[in-house]
């Protein structure tokens, strides 16, 4: 670092503080009772200021305003002693205060002081000057300190000291950072301005000047410094901070913050500092060792591994001398110092072991390898000489000399030829041996010889890089800086300070060499590092050269595999004792397009046959018709092919498939027209097929069914005797009667007709025909899956109804099953009867689903009211899907209230409490849970449920379920109303058959009755009807008898007559369902025969016959099983 004056000026008033504007351009200085303004770039006063009537002391740029926003008012505080200096922290929120009685009080914006540090020396060390490090990086503030103790100390915010004291041998009057904060400048008594590094390191000293320096400081963002002093003289230096820097191959050491040393790795960009704490004056660098000169040492450093990457350094040796020299050069185990025309060659324990004495100045040293301690020195001197020097042999050896001075050298990588750079700027290229200058070129500042590469340097000068390759010409490209170093397709440039490694493309030298076929050459400069599109042009112009070796290795770069194999099959051939160069550079023109060459090279080595397949590959039918032989049918037939393979590959299909036609190519012709649409041109082909050209005709087959044309396609099945495709040509076209025909005649077919056939009418709804369908194919379980999946579908669309009736097939396809299937009978009476249940749940829920959901009911209260309790009570284990429980309860609740049941509905208000209810309820169950409350706490005795066998009244909540809580007799009721009907359950005597239980039924009983039964038969029901009022029944009823039993366990015990009763009772009286087989026949007795009755035939439930009479007028059908009324069939 060195200071140079850039102007100076003198006042006649001590300068006690001056500041510079934040942008630079003007310095305002205090000078007694004035303020004068300069400007910075030339020292120009360009006015002074007056005003004030005494000494000013500081002086000071507004950054953002003078007052804070916060306050109005100033505000004041006292001090305990005299204030000598402040410093705010970089976001104004703290205030250091220096004090003459050794103490910093560091307080907030407020005033209120946070941290009180005392210096030792107390008020014999007064605090002159404070000032806080600017820069944003640091995480904390620091705060520097200067007192007349003459010690410079730092401290933290918090008050923490960093470090010891720095001792100084003057008393400091100012003290002030860069702008940055990277250095601090420090002046007073001892006359002049010292440099420091931030953490207090002394780097030298700014000027010298005749009097105390009262005030200096750093031009904003710049190396320029202004210092006043006691006598006025005002001088202004710009500071000049040398490159300090080595470089060994890929490692480049420079100088950082003056004190530290980074090391960075020009390729892989890794970077590490080394902290030296003091200041570095010189840095070599060689292999893994690093040596830095500090003022009174030099340290050694050496990597900690040998791994090529590795970047860790660690002290090796130190060498506790002051040195004197101006370049530092470092070996193995030697340090190299060269003071002006001596080399001294110094041990790593500091004793000197060589010195060399020169005939002139020494102007370039550099280390050019060797075994360890045994390097050799390239010496460049003043007179133009050029000596190598091994650093254990104290004889220089004269290498060559020239009448300019040297100013850069380098070798090359086998030590053959030497490049050198003279004061005139020309660059001379020397080989050793000989002494021969071998070229020179011009406008050169610095030149380095590629390590890879023997006959590449690079220089550089005038802004430009210069490569060259052996003694062609040169090729320049643009580049700001010095070349230092060349390392493969890298270069390493040093510009102003930073050292970075341009990436250089060696594309010019390699088609140098390529231009004069020096294949090898080129592919060594190419490996360098040149583009893809270089490597193919190395890689063609080898293979045209018939070097294979290069051409391989320029193709296995690109990773053209295709190239590759054309090598690999050449030189198979070679092997084999091919010889023919004619023939392979053939091969090579055909692979590059070069066509009719490649023509003309194998009819020139009589391969004309190559030439003709080469030609018809490529669709150029017209030259490929000049290499056939002797007109040989096969081979033109062929060719025929090809040409027709090319006419459907440029999109004219018509001329093709008359060209496969004439070649033969059914196959193609056919697929073509079918992919065309083109039916005529099939149906003919077709017909002129023979009917054992099997695969051609099922083409064509295929494509009539694809277009759309199923009757052609059933000729040419019929014509190949194809029935099974037939089959199934009409059960995909839908053409049942065609494939029943076919049934009949060929009955191995039925399974493909009819499973289809009846897969077709379930998914159109026609579900009867689809179960007789799989009924007919045999395809039982088919049909039983459709419908489960069509009853799932229904209770997720909430179509309850539909759902009941499906539920009800389910059940009597399952009856079928265990029927027909002995081995599925307990499988299927299980599910028959679970499907049977789920029918009447989903019928009963219809109607509450559509009381809930739909704005007007459809359905009386009574009937509502019948239908929530039957489901309650139906409901007492899992709750199938869809069925909603507090649908159920909610509807009971309501209809209840109205009905007069408070305490049921109370019941079902509270359970409906612990259900989550939908907000649309939500209200009204409130409403109700509160109203009801005031509702008597019984049921209307109207709606007791009454057994009709043992006469007992039921609760309207029956735990037992729907049966009776005395004699347990299952209740049977209305599919309608849900009423319970007036019908007891009987079983037969064991012995008795229903056929003959049905004869004694139908015999008329034995005693005279005066009432007159009509009994009205039909095919879709049965009915009692009574005519006229009779008088009650007798007590001598047998029937009646058997009901008086009295139920006294918990078991329910059935009702079981014997040939007597079923003798006397009427048939007028009797229900019966007579299930089919493996189920038995249900019989049921009517206790009320004035109250008709009408059983379905079909799914054999109850309804009060008006109304089932008005629900078949309403719906045409069973409203349960939707048997229509004019179906005869049960």
């Amino acid at each position: 670092m060195r200071a140079v004056l850039t102007w100076r000026d003198k006042v006649e008033q001590s300068i006690y503080d001056l500041a510079f504007k934040p942008d630079g351009t003007q310095l305002i200085l205090a000078a007694g009772n004035r303020l004068l303004v300069y400007d910075t770039s030339d020292g120009t006063l360009l006015q002074p200021l007056k005003g004030h009537k005494d000494t000013v002391y500081c002086v000071a740029y507004a950054k953002d305003g003078l007052w804070s926003p916060e306050q109005k008012s100033v505000s004041k505080h006292k001090s305990s002693s005299k204030i000598t200096c402040c410093s705010w922290t970089n976001d104004g929120q703290y205030l250091a205060l220096g004090m003459f009685n050794g103490i910093i009080s560091i307080r907030n914006k407020n005033g209120e002081e946070k941290v009180k540090i005392e210096r030792p020396g107390g008020s014999l060390s007064p605090i002159w000057s404070i000032c806080w490090n600017p820069s944003r990086e640091e995480h904390n503030d620091i705060l520097a300190v200067a007192d007349w103790g003459q010690k410079l100390s730092f401290y933290q915010l918090s008050g923490k000291q960093i470090g010891k004291d720095r001792s100084l041998d003057f008393d400091p009057c100012c003290i002030s950072y860069f702008s940055k904060g990277e250095y601090i400048l420090l002046g007073g008594s001892d006359k002049q301005v010292s440099l420091f590094t931030k953490d207090g390191v002394q780097l030298g000293t700014v000027g010298e000047h005749n009097s105390w320096v009262w005030t200096c400081k750093a031009k904003p963002d710049s190396n320029y410094v202004v210092v006043g002093c006691q006598d006025g003289t005002i001088s202004f230096y710009q500071l000049i901070f040398s490159t300090v820097h080595g470089l060994y191959k890929d490692r480049y050491a420079y100088r950082d913050n003056m004190t530290d040393v980074i090391v960075q790795h020009l390729i892989t960009e890794q970077k590490v500092r080394i902290k030296c704490k003091e200041l570095v004056k010189k840095i070599a660098i060689y292999k893994n060792r690093l040596a830095v000169q500090l003022p009174e040492k030099i340290v050694i450093y050496e990597l900690y591994s040998d791994d090529s990457s590795d970047m860790h350094y660690r002290v090796k040796e130190k060498i506790v001398r002051k040195f004197e020299c101006n370049l530092l050069v470092v070996c193995a185990n030697h340090i190299i110092l060269c003071q002006e025309k001596r080399l001294q060659c110094l041990s790593f324990s500091g004793v000197k072991e060589r010195e060399w004495q020169m005939e002139s100045l020494i102007r370039y040293i550099k280390v050019i390898g060797g075994p360890p301690g045994r390097e050799g020195l390239l010496v460049g001197l003043k007179n133009g000489q050029i000596l190598k020097i091994f650093v254990d042999n104290l004889f220089a050896i004269v290498l060559l000399k020239q009448a300019t001075a040297v100013r850069c050298l380098d070798m090359s990588a086998s030590r053959n030829k030497l490049a050198v750079v003279d004061e005139n700027d020309m660059c001379l290229v020397y080989d050793i041996h000989t002494k021969e200058l071998l070229f020179q070129e011009p406008n050169a500042n610095s030149v380095a010889w590629n390590t890879q590469c023997e006959d590449m340097l690079c220089f550089s000068g005038g802004g430009y890089l210069n490569i060259k390759a052996s003694t062609f010409p040169v090729h320049q490209q643009k580049l700001q800086g010095f070349v230092v170093g060349y390392n493969g397709s890298k270069i390493f440039c040093l510009h102003v300070f930073s050292m970075s490694a341009v990436e250089v493309p060696q594309s010019a030298p390699m088609y140098q060499y390529l231009d004069r076929k020096m294949f090898r050459e080129a592919y060594q400069i190419a490996c360098l590092g040149v583009t893809d599109t270089d490597w193919r042009e190395l890689a063609m112009e080898a293979l045209e050269g018939l070097e294979f070796e290069t051409a391989k290795k320029a193709f296995t770069r690109v990773q053209d595999f295709r190239y590759l194999q054309l090598i690999s099959s050449i030189e198979e051939r070679k092997k084999r004792g091919e010889t023919n160069n004619d023939l392979f550079l053939a091969d090579v023109f055909s692979y590059q397009g070069k066509f009719h060459e490649a023509a003309k090279l194998y009819k020139r080595s009589g391969h004309e046959s190559l030439a003709l397949d080469m030609y018809t590959d490529l669709r150029m039918f017209e030259y490929a018709k000049d290499f056939l032989g002797s007109g040989d049918p096969k081979e033109t037939r062929m060719l025929i092919t090809k040409q027709a393979d090319w006419a459907r590959n440029i999109n004219e299909p018509k001329a093709a498939v008359e060209m496969y036609i004439s070649a033969g190519e059914h196959s193609k012709a056919i697929e073509i027209s079918g992919d065309h649409g083109w039916v005529d041109t099939l149906i003919d082909i077709a017909r002129k097929l023979d009917k054992a050209e099997r695969e051609p005709l099922l083409m064509c087959a295929h494509y009539f069914k694809k277009l759309d044309n199923p009757g052609y396609a059933a000729e040419t099945y019929l014509k190949i005797g194809d029935l099974k495709s037939l089959v199934q040509l009409h059960v995909e076209t839908q053409r049942w009667d065609e494939a029943f025909a076919l049934g009949e005649k060929y009955p191995e077919f039925k399974d493909d007709i009819y499973v289809p056939y009846a897969q077709w009418l379930a998914e159109n709804d026609r579900f009867e025909e689809a179960q007789k369908a799989f009924h007919k194919a045999g395809r039982q379980g088919e049909a039983v899956r459709v419908l489960e999946q069509l009853t799932h579908n229904a209770v997720v669309e909430s179509r309850f109804n539909d759902a009941a009736y499906y539920y009800w097939m389910l059940s009597m396809q399952c009856l079928d099953i265990a029927q027909e299937d002995f081995s599925q009978k307990d499988v299927m009476l299980g599910k028959f009867h679970h499907f049977q249940h789920l029918a009447e749940l989903y019928h009963g829920y219809h109607a509450i689903h559509r009381y809930t959901e739909e704005p007007f009911s459809f359905h009386l209260p009574e009937t509502l009211f019948n239908i929530s309790r039957f489901l309650l009570h139906s409901l007492t284990k899992d709750t199938p899907l869809g069925i909603s429980k507090v649908n159920t309860l909610f509807t009971l609740a309501k209809q209840s209230k109205a009905l007069g049941a408070y305490k049921l509905a109370r019941h079902a208000y509270d359970k409906l409490q612990g259900l989550q209810i939908p907000t649309r309820f939500q209200k009204s169950i409130e409403l109700g849970s509160l109203t009801i409350r005031s509702k008597p706490f019984h049921d209307s005795e109207e709606l007791v449920p009454l057994c009709y066998r043992c006469s007992t009244n039921n609760p309207l909540l029956n735990n037992l379920g729907n049966v009776c809580i005395n004699c347990r007799q299952p209740f049977v009721f209305s599919a309608s109303s849900y009423e319970v009907l007036h019908l007891v359950e009987f079983y037969l005597e064991e012995g008795i058959t229903d056929e003959e239980a049905v004869s004694l039924i139908d015999l008329e009983p034995r005693h005279k009755r005066e009432n007159k039964w009509q009994e009205i038969r039909s095919n879709d029901s049965q009915t009692l009807r009574l005519d006229e009022t009779v008088d009650p029944m007798g007590d001598d009823d047998p029937f009646t008898a058997k009901l008086s039993f009295e139920q006294g366990g918990s078991e329910f015990v059935p009702v079981v007559v014997n040939r007597s009763v079923l003798r006397s009772m009427s048939r007028r009286d009797v229900l019966i369902k007579r299930w089919p087989p493996p189920l038995q026949w249900q019989y049921f007795r009517s206790l009320l025969p004035d109250a008709s009755i009408t059983m379905c035939p079909s799914c054999f439930q109850m309804f009060h016959s008006e109304d089932y009479e008005l629900l078949v007028l309403q719906h045409t059908c069973c409203p349960y099983c939707r048997r229509r009324i004019d179906d005869s069939s049960p």
